[in-house]
């Protein structure tokens, strides 16, 4: 059962629409330029993202690109019924528990995280390709009671409940209606994992009125920041919906906009591209190396990809030559990024040429900041809020900001202050059209291809080799990758022979999923720190640029 600490409650979101000037003695706060809406934020989030059912009753909603079957709104609100029947007669799932989904992308993602939703239950998703001792890990911390799969993972899972994603619609009959749990506003529905600013992994508390509020603030109004057309827009769900990114903007943003959702497996250069070709996709997430992919990879010019009109790139930051690279290999498509947080959603800004009455955005800016939230920068050394054009940490406040941690009420707290503000972590300013430029990082973490690398976790399993005696890893540069982990070694003396670089790469393998992995190991005397024991990664990073150059 989900147990939190809730941080001091938050305040509501002004009425303004506008970007809020500084008074005399107050902090300088940001608005999107786009009005604020009505929020449906009391709606449970299966009720919410059906809301298009009466109308869009045959229309096409989830296709699968391996097999061309074809899911109507009406089946896939019948399979989410039929998957929340099943949970909760056969499963014992009730209101307050937590399931596990360890799926690659399917249909029956979306069945199971909708079902356990009709439960008053909470999905947390984790990468199939993780290890099993990180698998375990994340069951002990989430307290989940089920493992949603496929039959290829199953044996990573041990001392667990576990059915598999066909199992999901061997109900006859759908959940009845006076069955559906009363869920609460502020009842958890999604909890994955994130290492927020630093640390280790941790459970993040996102709730109904979280995940509707963020979703309203992408696709709903009279001029909805991420314009999907109802019944028109056919939306590529090729990045992993175990991810926050895709299982927000992609899968249940389509839900609620009464788009056709296609989802791929996993991602195939051609096979992706055979996917737009085919189904004519008009809207597409992506993330940098994907995009990377798209612009350099001679094969694109043998598909014709004339039917894309949006390419939304997030989860890491795109740089302008890559995004200008991309657009002459696109001309016909809006390219733009939107920028967020697991804990914030998780999407904080958006591109403002997606919406619904499009503005064109600068190359690599981040976009707006979303409706009905607010946006600050910090002076991360004073605590002063700051102007236009000057760079500090970026801390967000809004109905759509999570809970808390799970069963963490310090981390809670240490990222979410009495104020209500959320503090990303990253460094980043607002420009004289209040346009978000995300500069740096203050936190740790290490993006690899859009996914989170905590080096915490890393040199937590380099410790515990007898023969390093002291480690830390840093982030390198990689154009493919964005981002790979590095490591610096200092062997213990008395085994310093015995030490090589393939042997710790090897160790930290088989422990880890495929993108913690490490990509270099440098040996050194030391671990530069600071007087009070801080690890200096900056000038880590330095030495790990200078070798790499």
């Amino acid at each position: 059962m989900i147990t939190i600490a809730s941080p001091e409650a938050q305040p509501s979101a002004p009425e303004a629409s506008v970007v809020s000037m500084p008074t005399p003695g107050g902090p300088t706060t940001f608005r999107s330029r786009l009005p604020d809406i009505d929020i449906a934020s009391h709606l449970p989030l299966h009720d919410y993202c059906f809301h298009r059912l009466p109308d869009l009753a045959a229309a096409p909603c989830l296709v699968s690109a391996s097999t061309g079957e074809v899911y109507s709104y009406a089946e896939t609100h019948s399979a989410c019924r039929r998957a929340a029947a099943y949970l909760s007669s056969r499963c014992g799932v009730a209101k307050g528990d937590v399931v596990l989904l360890l799926l690659h992308n399917c249909p029956e993602f979306a069945f199971a995280v909708l079902g356990i939703s009709m439960l008053g239950a909470a999905s947390t998703t984790a990468n199939p390709f993780c290890t099993p001792h990180e698998i375990a890990t994340q069951l002990r911390l989430s307290g989940a009671k089920l493992v949603v799969t496929q039959p290829q993972y199953a044996d990573k899972l041990a001392d667990v409940a576990v059915i598999t994603a066909d199992e999901l619609l061997s109900a006859e009959d759908e959940l009845p209606a006076e069955q559906l749990a009363d869920v609460g506003p502020d009842d958890a529905v999604v909890v994955p994992f994130s290492s927020g600013t630093t640390g280790l992994p941790k459970g993040v508390v996102l709730t109904h009125r979280s995940v509707v509020s963020n979703l309203a603030q992408q696709v709903d109004g009279e001029n909805p920041n991420l314009h999907f057309r109802p019944g028109e827009e056919v939306v590529l769900c090729v990045l992993p919906l175990f991810h926050i990114y895709s299982l927000s903007s992609v899968l249940l943003c389509g839900l609620r906009a009464g788009a056709a959702i296609v989802i791929m497996a996993r991602f195939e250069m051609e096979r992706m591209l055979d996917v737009i070709q085919r189904f004519r996709v008009t809207a597409a997430a992506v993330v940098p190396p994907l995009v990377l992919a798209l612009a350099k990879n001679p094969v694109v010019e043998k598909y014709d990809l004339s039917s894309l009109r949006m390419v939304l790139s997030g989860a890491a930051p795109l740089g302008k030559d890559l995004e200008a690279a991309l657009r002459s290999r696109v001309p016909h498509a809006v390219i733009g990024q939107g920028y967020g947080m697991t804990e914030a959603g998780p999407v904080i800004t958006m591109c403002p040429g997606f919406a619904k009455h499009p503005t064109m955005a600068k190359s690599g800016s981040s976009g707006i900041v979303v409706r009905n939230a607010e946006l600050k920068v910090m002076d991360p050394e004073t605590g002063f809020s700051l102007g236009r054009n000057l760079p500090g940490e970026i801390c967000i406040r809004g109905p759509q900001i999570m809970k808390g941690y799970l069963n963490d009420p310090d981390a809670t707290s240490a990222t979410i202050d009495v104020e209500g503000w959320l503090h990303t972590g990253d460094i980043g300013y607002v420009d004289d059209d209040d346009e978000i430029f995300i500069v740096d990082r203050v936190k740790e973490l290490i993006k690899f291809k859009g996914f989170q690398v905590p080096p915490a976790e890393l040199e937590g399993l380099l410790l515990s080799h007898p023969s390093i005696s002291d480690a830390a890893v840093v982030p390198q540069k990689d154009e493919a990758a964005g981002e790979v982990p590095v490591a610096f070694v200092v062997p213990s003396k008395d085994l310093e022979s015995e030490i090589t670089e393939e042997a710790i790469k090897v160790f930290i393998a088989k422990q880890v999923v495929f993108y913690k992995r490490l990509h270099k190991v440098y040996f050194i005397p030391a671990i530069p720190k600071s007087a009070t024991g801080k690890i200096l990664r900056k000038e880590l990073r330095a030495r790990a640029a200078a070798n790499s150059a």
